[in-house]
């Protein structure tokens, strides 16, 4: 399963800080590349640096000839921290995980719970706030048990 990005940012140099919907915070400087991507010197010039993006979750774009995967930061970028990602990327992550687990895809999932496909797409993205019904069937239709607890802050 690869590793979604929910956030970038840019640091000193060419290094990018990326947050992933696990939680994890990873710094990946890009210098580790240009010299075996010559392109890359582009990188250099700090408004261009700056300009990049995130497309989709899974990587970083400068331009038509300058991207990143994002997986590459998070296998090989170094661990800064880790935050807790908003309750409903948490849940998003938990279910994705658990699907992945089952080897459903998101299709063989929305028949075995009667939520449609976008729906389940929408959680597992994080931008949908599902009632604990619809966990309960997607726990249900993944052989899975749903655990809500309360643990004190600390």
């Amino acid at each position: 399963m690869f590793h979604k990005a929910i956030n970038l940012s840019f640091k000193e140099g060419t290094v990018v800080e990326v947050t992933f919907q696990d939680g994890m915070v990873k710094e990946y400087d890009m210098s580790n590349l240009i010299h075996k991507y010559p392109q890359l010197n582009a990188l250099h010039d700090r408004d261009f640096f700056t300009s990049g993006r995130l497309m989709g979750y899974y990587g970083i774009v400068w331009n038509d000839d300058i991207d990143l995967e994002t997986e590459t930061v998070y296998e090989n970028g170094k661990t800064t921290s880790t935050v807790k990602p908003p309750t409903n990327i948490m849940v998003g992550y938990a279910v994705a995980e658990a699907r992945a687990n089952k080897g459903y895809s998101q299709m063989e999932l929305s028949n075995a719970t009667g939520i449609d496909q976008s729906d389940i797409s929408k959680i597992e993205r994080g931008v949908a706030n599902p009632s604990v019904g619809t966990l309960t069937r997607i726990a249900d239709a993944l052989d899975t048990n749903l655990i809500i607890s309360f643990q004190p802050k600390v």
